[in-house]
């Protein structure tokens, strides 16, 4: 146990630099432009890049939403907001999604491919996790995507001829029939299960391999649908759409302000981490929080 344990925590070791290096937020801000070495990083990093397997979700109803809780104000199973509200017996036809997260290197190689510019939030973060921290490529390729807003998320998709899931199937996808309370289950969030609960003074990512933590997976084999980071899902956010959404295949609401994200982060509370609690962005928005992952229609196979 002492071994696999080990094995499961090596991102720790590797990213310990992190947690005592005295970096300042405000050089990931930097306006110096990295040095051209770094063009030849990411080609590197891109050239890594390894489809996630797609798992089949099958059709059938399942619990979405929370049961109203007001006895337990701190309690996990306590719901996080009133937009969770009611807990309702959904159905959704088949579908497939994605069993990990969108990696780095697949997110780098569709902006070369589409000829993209990188964000410079991130060339500045990969460049300062080599330089600083000597990261190697390999390392950062299987680290989640992260900093894409909503349409390059949804690009990405359609151009490996798949989608974002909606955010009943994100759910369904990550608590199973029954509702589990987290993906695997209703034991507390720790180490093992979930990467989350982390802080960084200068909000460098503390994330893991996309593949990893197979305690944590969800009831059909999905890894990290809480923590490591969020993730984009199709819907508008709509905070009272759940007690009027349809009972078979919701699609969310025609239009609003934020896109729903789901799932929790690296940075993220025990609470946030539940599959029920539900949060939204603006759609522009670029986060070393956020990344996504793609699903599909069995019919569009």
């Amino acid at each position: 146990m002492a071994i696999k344990r080990m094995r499961r925590c090596l991102w720790i070791f590797i990213l310990l630099g992190l947690v005592i290096d005295p970096f300042t937020s405000s050089a990931l801000q930097d306006s110096t432009t990295p040095p051209p070495e770094l063009e030849n990083h990411l080609q590197a990093i891109a050239k890594l890049a390894q489809p996630s397997p797609m798992i089949h979700i099958p059709e059938g109803r399942f619990l979405m939403g929370t049961v109203r809780k007001d006895d337990d104000p701190f309690g996990l199973e306590t719901q996080y907001d009133d937009t969770e509200f009611p807990q309702r017996q959904i159905w959704l036809d088949a579908y497939l999604i994605d069993r990990d997260e969108v990696s780095m290197a697949e997110y780098l190689a569709f902006l070369n491919q589409q000829s993209l510019p990188v964000p410079d939030k991130l060339r500045h973060l990969i460049w300062h996790l080599i330089d600083v921290h000597a990261l190697p490529d390999y390392v950062m390729a299987r680290w989640p995507a992260m900093y894409m807003d909503w349409k390059e998320a949804d690009q990405f998709c359609k151009i490996h001829h798949k989608r974002l899931p909606t955010e009943a199937e994100w759910e369904k996808a990550a608590r199973g029939t029954e509702g589990n309370l987290f993906p695997w289950g209703s034991q507390v969030p720790n180490a093992d299960l979930a990467v989350s609960g982390l802080y960084h003074v200068h909000q460098i990512p503390l994330v893991a391999a996309v593949d990893s933590f197979e305690e944590g997976r969800s009831p059909y084999g999905l890894s990290h649908m809480a923590g490591n980071v969020r993730e984009w899902v199709n819907d508008w956010f709509g905070p009272d759409y759940y007690p009027h959404m349809p009972e078979r295949n919701p699609q969310g609401p025609e239009v609003g302000r934020y896109k729903s994200v789901r799932g929790g982060s690296w940075r993220s509370r025990s609470q946030l981490l539940r599959t029920a609690t539900r949060n939204g962005a603006i759609p522009t928005k670029r986060s070393p929080n956020v990344g996504f992952r793609c699903a599909q229609s069995v019919n569009d196979k």
